[in-house]
């Protein structure tokens, strides 16, 4: 893997054998600022992959925090072993060593297999943790506005689509129902929506499906793609928008919040060319970014959701976008978002004492 070759600033190999742990911290640019992105506590096959998901999620993360409007650059943590069984405070303290070394270029948060409690430990070696619990001065669970950004984006896309902001009386196909799946669940109910849902997690969704005795489930993602629906929001881990799920799928939409939903280059066309409105996925979750920033000018959460409702105006305008110029959203997407990082780089530059 050509680590130089991937336009990223800086990445940092982390290790500490007393602790047993192993990491990468990415960080894909600061041209608007700090890189901020979360950790994440996975089991990875190998090296190569822990870093191949560095990458991508940093890059990803430089163009939410972009197209969020939020002066913040783009970085990804990522500890390669089982949350389950590896997670450890020494482990904790030893990383959060890492990223206080770093000075603040990279501010780090939760992710999937890390929480509030977590980055509690964390913080206890560096300034630069935060989503932090609300014991501990944080924002608490950002899972709660990103479900809610992202339904701000579903609501767009309907708008769009259907000419009305709302999921009533549509069918919505929820793949994963942890943290953001759950909340967006609740959000959708509410909105008079038909909910179906999946997760490999049989006990996540036994505990929507007894919050919500109207949802119903299907066994698998691969029966809940092949369900007629409006929406398809995938809630789960990156890459599941492939060749195969692309071809059976049946929605007219596409809304979900897992980071890195296209799993490969080709699949935005691929989905234009079926019809199918795409709703970028670093676009639509960027609702936890948005909590976990405030927190860094004392959180209001009355301010966070506020600015996260924003994320309905911008989806739309990279719909219309798309539309004009005949790409995909996801092409509209990310010129907007390098567009914003190159005008301020430009200003940052003619700021610059001579």
């Amino acid at each position: 893997m050509d680590v130089f070759a991937s336009g990223h600033e800086q990445v940092v190999f982390c290790s500490d054998p007393p602790s047993g742990l192993r990491a990468v911290i990415a960080i894909y640019s600061t041209a608007l600022g700090p890189a901020l992105g979360g950790t994440r506590f996975y089991p990875y096959p190998s090296e190569d992959a822990a870093v191949a998901d560095a990458l991508a999620l940093s890059r990803a993360m430089a163009y939410k925090n972009s197209l969020a409007g939020l002066d913040l650059g783009g970085g990804k943590g990522v500890i390669i072993g089982d949350p389950h069984t590896d997670k450890t405070e020494a482990l904790l303290r030893a990383y959060g060593r890492f990223v206080e070394a770093l000075g603040g270029r990279y501010l780090t948060a939760c992710d999937v297999g890390t929480y509030n409690a977590d980055l509690d430990v964390v913080a206890r070696e560096t300034r630069f943790a935060h989503g932090r619990s609300e014991a501990n001065g944080g924002c608490g669970d950002s899972s709660v506005l990103t479900a809610y950004g992202v339904f701000q984006g579903m609501r767009a896309a309907a708008q769009h689509r259907w000419g009305k902001p709302s999921l009533a009386g549509r069918t919505v196909a929820v793949a994963g129902v942890g943290k953001v799946g759950s909340w967006l669940v609740d959000r959708l109910v509410d909105d008079g929506a038909d909910v179906v849902v999946t997760d490999v997690d049989t006990a996540a969704v036994d505990r929507v499906l007894a919050r919500h005795p109207g949802v119903d489930a299907a066994p698998d993602t691969a029966a809940l793609v092949r369900t007629p629906s409006d929406v398809y929001a995938p809630c789960a881990l990156g890459g599941a928008l492939d060749d195969e799920t692309v071809a059976v799928l049946e929605a007219e939409i596409v809304c979900g919040g897992a980071n890195n939903q296209l799993a490969s280059d080709g699949i935005a066309d691929r989905l234009m060319d079926r019809g199918i409105l795409y709703a970028p996925d670093y676009l639509v979750n960027a609702g936890g970014v948005i909590q976990v920033e405030d927190e860094r000018h004392g959180f209001s959460y009355p301010r966070a959701e506020a600015k996260a409702a924003g994320i309905f105006d911008v989806a739309l305008r990279v719909f219309r976008t798309a539309e004009e110029q005949g790409v995909s959203p996801a092409v509209a997407a990310d010129q907007l978002a390098e567009q914003r990082m190159a005008d301020v780089g430009r200003l940052a530059q003619i700021r610059l004492p001579r």
